[in-house]
């Protein structure tokens, strides 16, 4: 078969009438096939699984009909597109070739320009969505690169990257790896740029200085708190760890049960759960935090079990100091086995405030999962994504949305930090070990490589408490990991092309914050 010219298979008993669309067909680039009879195109399908691009067929055949003739071409190839040619209109019949999966309907008489825009229809406009999109990326690619050499503002960012995660889902469904690769290396520029913005201003904003952006603890002040006072019933869900493009990956489902607006805040550093989700929770830093509670603050980054331990009690104590005194208690719940939490959640849906925390994505890239099969499962940001919409589409949580949407409440979607896709090394001095997964470390004499890390002498200019481990700490950039200079070849095996948290990248920073009101 030609490698430019599509093939018809066109089934038709009275082929013989159709030889002018035949010629018009072949005119315009086709190769066309007559035969008369369901089962000589069946036996054709059969021989030659791969020969055909289409498949023209008549519904009234004497012998095996149309509808016959569908079904076993589909059994052979599922994927070979059918169009079914027919006199009748009738309802009943255009339901049976639906349900067997038909892919077009063409009601006779048919004319040469019909047979055509279906034909091109069906094999030709991936080839034409593809070619636009290739044009639309390059003027975009062109239209970023002009907005990184301006000085860029905390929402200008947030569009930018917003704009770049847009693009991943774009690239994903086109089979284009030159296209995704120059996509990479302008996000790695990018997230380059934003590392230094971020290490430029974050240290004013948490002063308030610089005109900060809206920062985790602020979120709750900003868009719980007046609704809870005007005695409405929300709904907090945080999908700890999830990034803005695998919040896009299932905005599309959420969409046909809710109105969704988007907005989107910055996460503090160190942007972990240890530390991100109090903050979030309390609307305080982990200083503050830490010298007002030191008995419930743990003293030690690599011991995650005290994570989220005392996070219902940081909630009850920012809506007392915000003076919220709420109708009921407020339900605060993780998601766990569905039957359980669906159950749980509908126990509790009177509730004037709800929050459910789900921990999907930090179990994937910092569980207790070994790396290997971690990296097999989620090997890059494409798979990471393509996983979350399946978690999505297949959870409990979507169970609960659509049970939300049929309440008068407001819905509030978001996460407390992100992860990045590592691929680079960075070598740290002065400590032993590093806790799998965390691109932050705490430690009294830790020297690094400043152009990949930020290094804090004092914590607390970052508001961020003295751990036990030492008074400084290390923050990595982009996507750098560390690596004991001793045992470089080990922790290379362990983290090269792994998801991580705690940085300075976009994907950890710029967290999604959805409004989802029912319909």
């Amino acid at each position: 078969m030609s490698a430019f010219r599509k093939k018809v298979l066109w089934v038709d008993d009275e082929i013989e009438m159709l030889r002018a669309h035949i010629m018009f067909l072949e005119t315009r680039g086709y190769t066309v096939v007559p035969v008369f009879s369901g089962d000589d195109a069946v036996d054709l399908v059969r021989e030659k699984p791969e020969e055909f691009d289409i498949v023209l067929l008549d519904e009234m055949m004497p012998g095996k009909d149309g509808l016959a003739t569908l079904e076993d071409i589909k059994a052979l190839r599922p994927d070979l597109p059918v169009v079914m040619v027919t006199k009748s209109e009738e309802e009943d019949l255009m339901e049976k070739a639906l349900g067997k999966k038909i892919d077009g309907y063409l009601t006779k008489p048919v004319n040469p320009s019909q047979i055509l825009l279906v034909c091109k229809r069906l094999l030709d406009a991936k080839r034409f969505i593809a070619s636009e999109v290739r044009q639309q990326f390059m003027r975009n690619y062109s239209e970023n690169g002009t907005a990184l050499r301006g000085r860029l503002e905390p929402s200008q960012w947030i569009r930018l990257y917003e704009n770049i995660a847009r693009w991943d889902a774009e690239l994903d469904g086109l089979e284009d790896e030159g296209l995704r690769q120059i996509h990479a290396g302008q996000k790695s520029d990018i997230n380059a740029a934003f590392a230094d913005f971020i290490t430029e201003h974050y240290g004013h904003w948490i002063k308030g200085e610089d005109a900060p952006p809206l920062l985790s603890v602020n979120v709750l002040e900003k868009y719980i708190d007046p609704l809870l006072r005007a005695g409405e019933q929300v709904y907090l869900i945080i999908i700890s760890g999830m990034r803005l493009d695998q919040y896009l990956s299932i905005e599309e489902t959420a969409r046909r049960f809710f109105r969704v607006q988007r907005h989107c805040y910055y996460s503090i550093l160190p942007t972990d759960t240890f530390f991100a989700r109090p903050a979030l929770m309390a609307g305080a830093f982990p200083l503050a935090i830490a010298e007002k509670y030191p008995e419930n603050w743990p003293a030690d980054e690599d011991d995650q079990t005290d994570v989220g331990r005392f996070e219902e009690q940081l909630l009850r104590i920012h809506l007392s100091n915000a003076a919220i005194k709420l109708p009921g208690r407020f339900f605060y719940t993780r998601m766990t086995e569905a039957e359980t939490f669906l159950a749980e959640c509908e126990r509790h849906s009177k509730s004037p405030l709800v929050v459910i925390v789900a921990d999907f994505v930090n179990l994937l890239t910092r569980g207790s999962t070994p790396p290997a099969i971690v990296q097999e499962i989620a090997p890059d940001e494409r798979a990471l994504r393509s996983i979350t919409r399946t978690w999505f589409e297949n959870s409990a949580l979507l169970q609960l949305f659509k049970t939300l949407s049929r309440k008068r409440c407001s819905v509030f979607l978001t996460s407390d930090h992100g992860v990045v896709y590592c691929t680079r090394e960075t070598e740290v001095y002065g400590v032993k070990q590093f806790a799998h997964g965390l691109r932050y470390k705490f430690g009294r004499r830790l020297t690094a490589d400043e152009r990949h890390v930020v290094v804090l002498n004092d914590p607390q200019h970052f508001k961020l408490p003295r751990l036990k481990k030492g008074p400084s700490c290390i923050i990595a950039k982009e996507n750098f990991y560390f690596v004991h200079p001793e045992s470089a070849l080990k922790y290379s095996r362990d983290n090269h092309n792994s998801f991580q948290q705690g940085g300075i990248s976009m994907e950890e920073m710029i967290m999604p914050l959805a409004v989802f009101t029912p319909l």
